[in-house]
């Protein structure tokens, strides 16, 4: 008896209460923060989006501008990383078990981790969640445009080899509206799509707009030059708009892991100073 009480003196609680062989990873509390952060995620962006909807105005010189939006729409998305990734980061330093046995540092490393992995988990959730919605939007806009649609679809991409087989030298003007805008944009996309525009479209696109609006020669020919251009610019306005876009997701969705990791930890110090009853 004696050496019963003399084992349990010199090893009190220590030997009963130590986890060492548990899991360094609760994945019950980074899932519930993790869901935690994507229901806050698509709280926050919504709210975001409906108040961009309500700054907006289709009348000039009403509402805000487009650089404007721009700016008040990174500056949200760095809100919405900052407040949903701190949030579950927070609970799931909250919700994880106590470490008994465990170094203070190795406990830190592990908060930290565990943050880090809400975030990526919850960085999937709401992937996968717009990913569904933008495929249910297509496949509802399919559904709408009819049974045909697949077959328009298929046969858009070769209207401009279609088209290049009956051509004239001289294009009617008694012409149907829509089927020389449509001829015109087929060219213009084709033309964007390659390095430049080729002297046979060049031509022919001359002559067409020189036969539709009475213009001469040149400055049909000088218009087809400015609209080529001028449309070029555009995607070129636009691929920069969404790399600039992209680079700042990027850098809100850094800002993301770092608050959801720290957050972690500020959690896990709260849950270490709970006492055990």
């Amino acid at each position: 008896m004696a050496s019963v009480a003399y084992s349990t003196d010199h090893f009190p609680e220590t030997s009963v209460r130590s986890n060492e062989h548990s899991h360094g990873v609760i994945w019950s509390a980074i899932s519930a923060g993790a869901f935690a952060t994507a229901a806050l995620s698509l709280i926050l962006l919504a709210l975001g989006a409906g108040m961009g909807l309500s700054a907006i105005s289709p009348w000039s010189g009403a509402g805000l501008s487009s650089t404007g939006v721009g700016m008040a729409a990174i500056i949200w998305l760095v809100v919405t990383q900052v407040i949903a990734s701190a949030v579950g980061g927070y609970l799931v330093g909250r919700l994880r078990v106590k470490w008994v046995a465990v170094h203070t540092h190795e406990v830190f490393f592990r908060d930290t981790a565990h943050g880090f992995l809400v975030w990526a988990v919850g960085l999937v959730i709401s992937a996968v969640f717009f990913a569904a919605l933008a495929a249910a939007m297509a496949t509802g806009a399919a559904r709408t445009a009819g049974g045909s649609s697949g077959e328009t679809a298929a046969t858009a991409g070769d209207s401009y080899f279609v088209d290049s087989l009956f051509r004239t030298e001289h294009p009617a003007t008694d012409q149907n509206e829509l089927a020389v805008r449509a001829e015109a944009s087929a060219i213009l996309v084709h033309s964007i799509r390659e390095s430049e525009l080729s002297s046979q479209d060049r031509t022919y696109l001359t002559q067409l707009v020189a036969a539709r609006t009475g213009l001469t020669q040149p400055d049909a020919e000088q218009r087809v030059n400015d609209t080529v251009a001028a449309a070029r610019q555009a995607v070129d306005g636009a691929r920069k708009a969404v790399a600039h876009m992209l680079y700042w997701l990027f850098v809100a969705l850094l800002i993301g892991a770092f608050c959801a990791s720290f957050a972690a930890t500020i959690g896990g110090r709260e849950r270490d100073r709970v006492p055990a009853i």
